[in-house]
This record gives C-alpha cells, sequence and structure tokens, in this order.
C-alpha cells in the first residue's frame, strides 16, 4: 500500500509539472527555429530574460503585461470548473472596457474615489452581461458555447468600432480628416494609482487579492462547491437537487464578469482611453486568449494562476527585446508564444489521460478477486 502511494504522489507531482516541462519543451523548438535563423539561442533567451527581469521597469511591465491575463485566467477557472469552455474573453474585455470608459467620460465632475470604483464594477457588469448570454443560450437552448462566445466576440468587435468612430470617438479627432479610432483622454483623478515612475498601476494588487478571493469561492463556500459539482457531472448534480441550468449560466456570467474587469483595468491604468486598430487585439493584445494558457497552466487553480501569468507576461515583454537585441522576425516572437500556447495545451490533453490512466489502475486494484483467484481450501485430513 505505501509503495501504491508513493507511486501515485509521484504519478501527480508529474502532472502538476507537466507545464512546465510543455514550456521548456516549446522553448527547445523555439531554439531550433533561432539556429535556422543563425541566431544564437542562449544570447536570444538572455536577452528575453533581461527584457522580462532585468530592471525594475521590467519587472513592472511584466507585472502590467500580467494583470489583464490573471484577471481572465480567474475567469477561466471558473467557467471551466463548470464545465463551460468561454472564449469570449476578447469580446468580454471590450465590453467591460467600453463601459467602464463610458463612466469616466460621462462624470467627469465627480471626484476619483467615486468613479475609479464604479468604472470597476460598471466593466465588471459589462463583461458579466456579455458571458452570461452565451451561459443562457447554452443552459437553455442547448448552444454550444464556443460558438457562441466566439461569435460574441466578433459582435464586440464591431460594436467597439463603431462607437470608436462615431458616437465615442474623441472631439479632437472628429474634427481631422485621419479619424483614428479613439476615445478622449480620461482626466488624471481617474487614473489607478502608479508606482513611479514606472507604469505599475493598483490593478496588480486588485487581482491578486480577486485571486484569494476566487479560491474562496470555489473551494469554501456552497456556491463554488456547486459549480464544482456541475462541472463534475451535471446528471449527479441534478439529482441531488441542484439547478444545473443556474450554475451553468452563473459560471459563464462570473468568468465574463471577471475579463470585464480586465478591460476596465487596462483603460484606467494603462491606456487612460479605449483605442483599437480595427481588431480586438489592438486594444487586448489577445489578452482574452492568451488567459486561457495561463489558466491551464495555473492547473485551473486562482492562485497558481498568479505565477502563471507572470510567466506568460515575463514571455510577451521579454520576446519584444529579445526581437530588438538578436534582430529576429516579429512573426518569430508570435510564433514563439504560439508555440507555448499550443504545448500547454497539449500537456493538459496528456494529463488529463493520465488520470483516467491512474483512475481505472485504482479501479482495478479495488476490485474484488474472481473466483479463479480463490485459493482453494486444503482437504480435510481424514481421521
Amino acid at each position: 500500500m505505501k509503495k501504491v502511494f508513493q507511486t501515485d504522489w509521484i504519478s501527480r507531482l508529474i502532472d502538476a509539472l507537466l507545464p512546465v516541462f510543455a514550456t521548456l519543451a516549446a522553448l527547445g523548438v523555439g531554439a531550433v527555429m533561432l539556429l535556422f535563423l543563425k541566431v544564437n539561442p542562449i544570447e536570444a533567451y538572455a536577452a528575453l530574460w533581461d527584457g522580462a527581469f532585468g530592471s525594475t521597469n521590467a519587472l513592472a511591465e511584466t507585472l502590467v503585461k500580467a494583470t489583464p491575463l490573471l484577471l481572465v485566467a480567474l475567469g477561466i477557472c471558473i467557467s471551466f470548473r463548470g464545465d463551460v469552455i468561454n472564449i469570449g474573453g476578447e469580446g468580454q474585455m471590450i465590453i467591460g472596457a467600453l463601459s467602464a470608459t463610458w463612466v469616466g467620460l460621462t462624470f467627469t465632475d465627480w471626484p476619483g474615489w467615486v468613479i475609479i470604483p464604479l468604472a470597476m464594477l460598471v466593466g465588471f457588469l459589462g463583461g458579466a452581461v456579455w458571458g452570461g448570454i452565451p451561459g443562457f443560450l447554452k443552459a437553455y437552448f442547448n448552444v454550444n458555447e464556443i460558438l457562441s462566445t466566439v461569435m460574441m466576440n466578433a459582435i464586440a468587435i464591431q460594436l467597439m468600432n463603431f462607437l470608436l468612430r462615431g458616437p465615442m470617438i474623441d472631439p479632437s479627432q472628429a474634427l481631422l480628416a485621419s479619424k483614428i479610432p479613439q476615445t478622449a483622454r480620461l482626466i488624471e483623478a481617474f487614473h489607478l494609482a502608479r508606482w513611479v515612475p514606472t507604469r505599475l498601476h493598483l490593478g496588480a494588487l486588485i487581482a491578486v487579492i480577486l485571486a484569494i478571493l476566487v479560491y474562496i469561492l470555489l473551494w469554501r463556500t456552497t456556491l463554488g462547491y456547486r459549480i464544482r459539482a456541475v462541472g463534475q457531472n451535471p446528471h449527479a448534480s441534478r439529482y441531488a437537487g441542484i439547478n444545473v441550468k443556474r450554475y451553468i449560466v452563473l459560471s459563464l456570467l462570473l468568468s465574463g464578469a471577471f475579463s470585464g474587469l480586465a478591460g476596465a483595468t487596462q483603460v484606467y491604468g494603462v491606456n487612460y482611453r479605449m483605442i483599437t486598430d480595427g481588431s480586438s487585439s489592438g486594444f487586448t493584445g489577445s489578452a482574452g486568449f492568451n488567459g486561457i494558457v495561463a489558466a491551464l497552466f495555473g492547473q485551473l487553480h486562482p492562485i497558481w494562476s498568479i505565477p502563471a501569468s507572470i510567466l506568460f507576461g515575463a514571455l510577451l515583454v521579454g520576446a519584444n527585446k529579445m526581437q530588438r537585441v538578436v534582430q529576429v522576425p516579429s512573426a518569430l516572437v508570435i510564433a514563439l508564444n504560439g508555440l507555448v500556447v499550443v504545448f500547454v495545451v497539449s500537456s493538459e490533453i496528456l494529463k488529463r489521460r493520465r488520470q483516467r490512466q491512474r483512475l481505472a489502475a485504482t479501479k482495478e486494484d479495488e476490485s474484488p478477486p474472481t473466483s479463479d483467484h480463490i485459493p482453494s481450501q486444503p482437504a480435510e485430513i481424514s481421521a
């Protein structure tokens, strides 16, 4: 029994480290690509590390980039635990940002200590509505949430382009022929507090606090237990009296809410306005998709998503310096990030397969012996 326990513990440790192995494997493939480009991989990765952690400002930029990733990842932890897949983080970030920006541009005579919390709340609710719609369609009409969330992304992008080129466009841009799609800049009183002289803002601390609260929600409350129960087995949950449809909607609603909050913090902590190039990544920086990978890397656990988000923030920030130092094409930087995404997602598939094999082996060990394995009783010796 002790040997079985030790083997199971080692197997679980390997499962926990699979995302790390996947990242190292992706960087290994990236090193081969660098060699083909006649670039020294050691020099390139040294530049990547220096760009992400080499100075106070570099570390601050990494944390700034990690903040929206963590907020999106927290929402993904909730939805995936509820067995609903949210691919709509990009659109939910956009809607949250648009809602929060509207607050800051409308109530300009209000004090900052009122507007900032109000804008965060409105961004949270905006993302919740945008995530709740696919949740409602999934729960009551059995619409595939992957398709509906992706389509909601497209709708959010077009809505953003319309508003930033029309009703919400910066008045100064409206007078120019260029008409850059952006809103007016928020007044300084509405900016999130920063660690001067860096760009690190209060949103990073808020994200860490929320990670702790989401952990408490999922593992220390009845609400979280029901979300996880529905994710594990909706049929058993329904039999136990849990309203499965309600918790499917709630899972996507909360997931969208955290993505909406990520969009609001980007406006009030980094950009101080809504601006885009016509695509979702023009504003979000693909945080809606990268946050999914950060959550998977963190084993869908809110606390482990903190270092996972910092890692991916470091890759995004450091890759820019690597591009400048060793003069590699920007396409290689995109490919390197893509490799990490593919390898990490693949490691999650491998982890689930290993878990099924471990479960099957446990059931086999616990099954009663068949008649073929029952030892025969010794014959009685007659007197």
